[in-house]
């Protein structure tokens, strides 16, 4: 398949300075609060935050005794305790007196004073909301799932480009509506999710909408798209190949 969208800058190892103020909370207590944490790329996607330990509060910290060496370098793995709240295995203290945390140990998030969901904004990623009049079909074998003449184009780096379209021009007599929730850190929350029933079968959580998404993707608001990947989407009356990623 030709890929037609740009892919991740950078390779794995990668590390700069976060110039945000970064904060994170477990069971009402603030874990740690830094303005000198670091991106580190584990993967090209996106990056982790990595903490100076002088910036953790040591009471939360539960030394594991457990020595790891891992890409970063070698670490102790610690676990996190606050209140009756226990996280075990869930932090990494290297010796260069960096810590990182599994993301979904703590509660929430925040840069500055926003919430921020799934993992830090890749600083080389740039996600675009971008209306259009190019018309988008959406099909699943065969039967006509969607078309719009006026939607939304969303360019993110290192993913294929998603189509946004409204709620009147999505046929919802063959859609599902499914309990899933998913976040992305550049959107937010979705606040729905459908599969789409097809004679005896229903192919899981195809489609999705962000009703209250981040201010930089206001332009999405209550629009619904589909995975690229799983259904076929026609551009301009051409069919576009299926990529292989799968992220909304």
């Amino acid at each position: 398949m030709t890929r037609d969208y740009p892919s991740a800058p950078v390779p794995a190892g990668h590390s700069e300075p976060a110039p945000r103020r970064v904060r994170a909370q477990l069971g009402g207590r603030t874990v740690f609060d830094t303005t000198n944490a670091r991106y580190v790329w584990e993967w090209p996607f996106y990056p982790q935050y990595y903490i100076p330990v002088a910036d953790v509060d040591p009471d939360v910290l539960v030394d594991e005794d457990h020595v790891q060496h891992l890409r970063h370098g070698t670490a102790r793995r610690h676990g996190l305790r606050v209140g009756e709240v226990s996280k075990p295995g869930t932090v990494r203290v290297f010796e260069d007196g960096l810590v990182k945390f599994d993301w979904d140990a703590l509660d929430s998030w925040f840069e500055e004073d926003e919430e921020i969901f799934v993992h830090p904004r890749n600083p080389y990623t740039r996600v675009d909301a971008v209306r259009s009049t190019r018309t988008v079909r959406v099909e699943l074998g065969g039967r006509v799932l969607a078309e719009s003449s006026s939607p939304v184009l969303v360019f993110e780096t290192g993913l294929p480009t998603r189509y946004y379209l409204n709620r009147t021009e999505v046929d919802f007599s063959h859609l599902v509506p499914s309990s899933t929730e998913t976040a992305c850190p550049y959107k937010g929350r979705t606040t729905g999710y459908w599969s789409v029933r097809s004679g005896d079968t229903v192919h899981p959580d195809l489609a999705w909408c962000y009703d209250f998404p981040t201010r930089q993707l206001l332009p999405i608001a209550g629009l619904v798209a589909f995975y690229n990947e799983k259904v076929d989407i026609f551009l301009d009356g051409i069919e576009l190949e299926r990529p292989q990623t799968h992220f909304s």
